[in-house]
């Protein structure tokens, strides 16, 4: 039985342009599974630098429908057919994905018959996709030592949004997508071993060029700020908390772990693109960092 538990935090970044905060993207070894939630800009290329690559996932999960998690959706598929890939892409989303990746394929349809017709591949499996789309809350997967859930959140106007939670082995992952704070989300964090939240760094972004003030109260309002995410994370009870999809990418480190760490006395990490957290060891590796979380009592 596979007793895996995992992520790789492969772009901890936003809308905003950034060499070193890649898109919104992870990949999650659940049990036997190799999952990856949502496809931001550069996705890809993190895979193949953490070592793994699109013929690998298993299935492809999104929490909502907005380009900064979308964006690098053909560029996933096509270059898993590239990484050869031989069996279908199965994708997970929100309702809208089906007609979103249906349309996806379409725009570049002349141009794939091209490639498939030039390059004579062996398989065209890759290129065939089974989309589910999500509509009610609980399990959407389990198979392979490894149970995958769905939870409701909030990042009104755009809805639904989703978070997801991950289980092997008697530990639990959460991953929250993009949200306010979400008392559902807390009562389905409850007594996660780690808790990855998306964070808007309160405060640390001024009104320039053509940015408004209502525009920014608005970009804040549908986001969970950085003097909120902690009480999520003590409310939850969760042995760790790492914030990701930081807002703004270059928002200061030492401020978003003061600000957590004033509402959640456990051990915060703010995410960098290729960090990789096992669960169930509780051990942590960036680069050539390496370190052990506490064991929870």
């Amino acid at each position: 039985m596979n007793t895996r538990l995992g992520i790789t935090l492969l772009g901890t970044g936003c809308p905003a342009v950034s060499t070193k905060r890649y898109g919104p993207a992870n990949l999650v070894q659940c049990g036997g599974l190799n999952l990856l939630v949502d496809i931001g800009s550069g996705a890809t290329q993190r895979l193949v630098g953490c070592g793994a690559s699109g013929a690998t996932v298993d299935a492809l999960l999104i929490t909502h429908i907005h380009t900064d998690h979308l964006v690098d959706l053909y560029q996933f598929i096509i270059s898993s057919w590239h990484q050869n890939r031989d069996r279908k892409q199965v994708i997970y989303g929100p309702p809208g994905i089906r007609q979103l990746v249906d349309s996806t394929m379409e725009v570049w349809k002349a141009e794939r018959n091209l490639r498939i017709e030039w390059e004579k591949r062996s398989s065209l499996a890759a290129l065939e996709i089974e989309v589910h789309e999500l509509d009610v809350e609980g399990v959407i997967l389990e198979q392979a030592g490894g149970r995958v859930s769905m939870v409701e959140v909030e990042h009104q106007p755009v809805e639904p949004a989703f978070g997801f939670i991950f289980e092997s082995a008697g530990h639990k992952l959460v991953i929250s997508g993009d949200t306010r704070y979400c008392e559902n989300l807390v009562e389905a964090a409850r007594d996660a071993d780690v808790l990855v939240h998306e964070v808007f760094d309160h405060g640390s972004m001024a009104i320039t060029g053509t940015r408004t003030e209502q525009g920014l109260t608005n970009v804040a309002a549908y986001h969970t700020a950085s003097t909120d995410v902690g009480r999520v994370a003590r409310q939850a009870r969760v042995g760790c908390l790492v914030l990701t999809h930081i807002v703004p990418p270059d928002a200061d480190r030492s401020n978003l772990l003061a600000q957590a760490r004033a509402e959640y006395a456990g051990p915060v990490i703010v995410g960098e693109d290729l960090m990789a957290i096992d669960v169930i060891t509780g051990t942590v590796r960036w680069g050539d960092v390496n370190f052990s979380l506490p064991v929870r009592s």
